[in-house]
């Protein structure tokens, strides 16, 4: 059955590609021993790896629009990760049946589309350079001595343009700012001008072949173009990073394959190129593949500028020494072109430290906005001002020490009102009986303290435990005893200056009370990175839906008897233009925050009735799931909402089927219980997801309404000696109360024929099929004879 080509992990090369590199060291090394001529050694090594690219890259032109596009991303680092529908047991690049194409793309947009035909086009020009570059040097052994240097010059001539216009159209480019065009001219000039001077200098002595003094200043200059944006793009752009790392390499074999042959070198030193066309190859492949299936930005911090200032400096040095060493005495050009070097780097020194300086503005607003937008719990008033005196006491001593740690502790009362005095003092006197003679206590705000240590980072973690403990312990008071909530953040005072190490500890402390207080937690830098990701999520979610930004990609539900299609299930997707695709567990919590959850499950629900539609007919009874929260659950038109979006799109109610996380049920069991009946009312079916098989989820079933039970893949698994497997249990379980048992992340056929064997009826997973957009899924079932289930 034709099937779409694996998205495959991103984050490690296939094994193809390992093969490929493998078999072509083994030919390098064979010519570099003599066991096979230099030259054949060269094209059979690099043979390989353009044959493979080649194909990805013509799969990847060729295939349809539904199969490429930002609606079919790199899968997600989850078990509920997107990518392309691969039924268990097949594998391969063959493309899914051809499709009408008079028949409307239902879910997707124009810019969709014409992203997935810009994405064919540029796939097409890869395609092209990398058959270039290789049949430029699989030619080279059955070429005359006399016309090898033409046909290599030929290859550079048509390899360099194609590789340029297909860059210049990868999807994803944005304009760049007047800073940042400046600062990426400054770095391709200061690394072009290393580059150029390596090569001059590098050169051998004597006369040089203009042929190779062109290709050796063109190769250096097109290197550096290409090198500085890969670095630029390597997080928010990663797939195109890949392919300007591919063309860099690409292109800097076919020029030094030019030099060589311009000097007539022995055909030994011609396998110096193999690796890097080799590499080009499979580099320019693999981008393109990733850009295809939607660029998802790294999550990072702020850009590196450390190869723009000691990049040109090292190659300039490297090169400087070899020649003094080889040669002794430099031209009057080489003297030129070293010291053309200088002022690229003195200019991109003093970019960086202006940019150092709008950074630091940038995080100061930054933590502003973050005392108002991510997790302020300071209660207006009084409160949330700092104490100038402690303050400015805490920082002087911060300034002084040298070496231990800081500690600052908030506290927070049941009902969110500020803490009363006569607990303040207890807290005092709680705070100063843990730390020890040396310890300073200062007081920041009503409700927070600091406390600055010389320990270590160990015994600072085991202070902060301490102080948990005690704060967090009852505090008697004539209307009854009371108990604070406590939350405690502790950064390391070498890491920066007094207001550096405050803030890093207040982050940390931030980061504490949004897990929940009653913890510890250091300072790093990526909990400051998170915390600004939480902010920019803030900012970007209120107005997404009418954006017309969010989107929903389909898990088809296998039976596991004869593994058709019974049903699917709708996972939300967020196609942030700034921050790129964000998944539900980053989204929703935002959503609860900004109290968003009701128009983004509106939206998910529509669009879920509404795509069933679209499926109907033909015979196909296929059901889809939507997740809810229990808060969504609890709107009291949720019942309602639901029935009249299944009566908009005219949808049987049998076949929508409303779940919701059985580890979320606690808390508003008696709702979820009264919501859940009223939607089996309608007709419409429930399902309890992430059962776990424990004492009070058993008891929480049976009071549960519910027709599915989904269970993950941990159930299934070996059993302990002399036990049945815990799967099996459910599976009998399912049957007593009247549920079908789906099984979901399902990773692996031994997992799948586990589940089989323990009697569960459905399962789901990518073992079985990958998430897609709603056009694949939709091809993919049309392969399977429709039948009601």
């Amino acid at each position: 059955m034709p099937v779409t080509h694996p998205a495959g992990d991103h984050r490690r090369p296939p094994l193809a590609d390992l093969v490929v590199a493998l078999a072509g060291t083994l030919f390098v090394l064979a010519g570099a021993a003599g066991l096979v001529p230099a030259l054949s050694g060269v094209a059979l090594a690099v043979a390989g790896g353009c044959a493979l690219a080649c194909v990805r890259l013509a799969w990847l032109a060729g295939a349809p629009p539904t199969t490429a596009g930002p609606d079919a991303p790199a899968p997600d680092p989850t078990r509920r990760a997107e990518g392309d529908l691969v039924p268990a047991g097949q594998h391969g690049p063959n493309p899914p049946v051809a499709r009408d194409p008079a028949r409307p793309a239902r879910a997707r947009t124009g810019r969709q589309v014409r992203r997935a035909a810009l994405t064919r086009r540029v796939a097409t020009i890869l395609d092209a350079a990398v058959l270039a570059a290789g049949l430029t040097v699989a030619v080279l052994p059955l070429t005359d001595p006399a016309h090898r240097l033409p046909v290599a010059l030929a290859g550079l001539a048509v390899a360099a343009p194609l590789y340029a216009v297909a860059l210049l159209r990868l999807p994803g480019r944005s304009r760049l700012t007047g800073a940042e065009r400046l600062r990426r001219a400054v770095d391709v000039l200061g690394l072009g001008l290393s580059l150029v001077f390596a090569g001059w200098v590098l050169l051998p002595p004597g006369e040089v072949p203009s042929v190779a003094r062109t290709a050796s200043v063109a190769g250096a200059t097109g290197l550096a173009v290409l090198l500085v944006a890969a670095l630029a793009n390597r997080r928010r752009r990663p797939g195109a990073a890949r392919c300007q790392a591919g063309a860099a390499a690409t292109l800097a074999g076919l020029a030094l394959l030019v030099v060589l042959l311009a000097y007539r070198a022995p055909d030994r030193a011609v396998l110096g190129v193999a690796p890097l066309l080799l590499v080009g190859a499979l580099l320019t492949a693999s981008g393109a593949r990733r850009s295809a299936a939607g660029e998802r930005p790294r999550p990072g911090g702020f850009p590196v500028a450390w190869p723009g200032l000691t990049a040109p400096a090292g190659i300039a040095a490297l090169a400087a020494g070899h020649h003094l060493w080889t040669v002794g005495e430099f031209t009057g050009t080489a003297v030129a072109l070293g010291l053309a070097v200088i002022p690229p780097m003195v200019l991109r020194e003093l970019l960086t430290a202006a940019d150092q300086r709008r950074r630091v503005a940038r995080l100061a607003a930054r933590e502003a906005r973050l005392r108002d937008l991510v997790g302020d719990d300071r209660p207006a008033g009084p409160a949330s001002t700092m104490a100038p005196v402690d303050r400015a006491g805490l920082l002087r001593e911060l300034a002084r020490r040298t070496g231990g740690a800081l500690l600052v502790i908030d506290l927070h009362a049941p009902d969110g009102r500020a803490v009363e005095a006569p607990v303040l003092v207890q807290v005092t006197g709680r705070i100063r009986a843990g730390c020890g003679s040396t310890d300073l206590v200062a007081r920041l705000a009503d409700h927070e303290f600091a406390v600055l240590t010389d320990v270590g980072p160990v015994l600072a973690f085991a202070l902060g435990t301490r102080l948990l403990a005690a704060l967090g312990a009852p505090y008697p008071r004539p209307a009854g005893a009371i108990r604070l909530q406590v939350g405690v953040g502790l950064a390391e005072t070498s890491g920066g200056d007094a207001e550096d190490v405050l803030r890093q500890a207040d982050l940390a402390r931030r980061r504490a009370v949004q897990l929940g207080r009653d913890r510890v937690e250091w300072y790093d830098a990526y909990l400051e990175e998170q915390l600004v990701r939480r902010l920019d999520l803030e900012r970007e979610l209120p107005g997404a839906v009418a954006r017309g930004e969010l989107d929903l990609v389909f898990q088809p539900v296998l039976a596991l008897a004869d593994r058709h299609p019974v049903g699917t299930e709708a996972l939300l997707r967020w196609r942030s233009p700034v921050l790129g695709t964000v998944l539900p567990d980053e989204l929703l919590p935002v959503a609860a925050d900004l109290d968003l959850v009701g128009e983004v499950g509106r939206w998910v629900l529509d669009r879920a009735c509404r795509q069933l539609a679209a499926w109907s007919g033909g015979g196909r009874e296929l059901w889809m799931a939507v997740n809810v929260t229990p808060r969504e659950l609890a709107a009291p038109d949720f019942v309602t909402r639901t029935a009249t979006a299944l009566a908009a799109y005219d949808v049987p109610p049998e076949r929508l089927v409303v779940e919701v996380a059985e580890p979320a049920v606690g808390a508003e069991l008696s709702t979820v219980v009264a919501r859940l009946a009223g939607l089996r009312s309608l007709g419409v079916r429930t399902a309890l997801d992430d059962f776990r098989a424990e004492h009070a989820s058993l008891a929480q079933l049976r009071r549960l309404p519910i027709d599915l039970l989904k269970v993950g893949p941990h159930l299934v698994g070996p059993a302990t000696e002399g036990q049945r497997p815990l799967i099996e249990v459910v599976a009998n379980l399912g049957d007593r109360l009247g549920l079908e048992v789906v099984v979901e992340g399902l990773e692996s056929e031994a997992q799948v024929a586990e589940a089989r064997r323990a009697g569960c009826r459905y399962g789901q997973g990518f073992a079985l099929a990958r998430p897609a957009t709603a056009e694949r899924v939709e091809a993919w079932f049309e392969e399977f004879p429709a039948a009601p289930r």
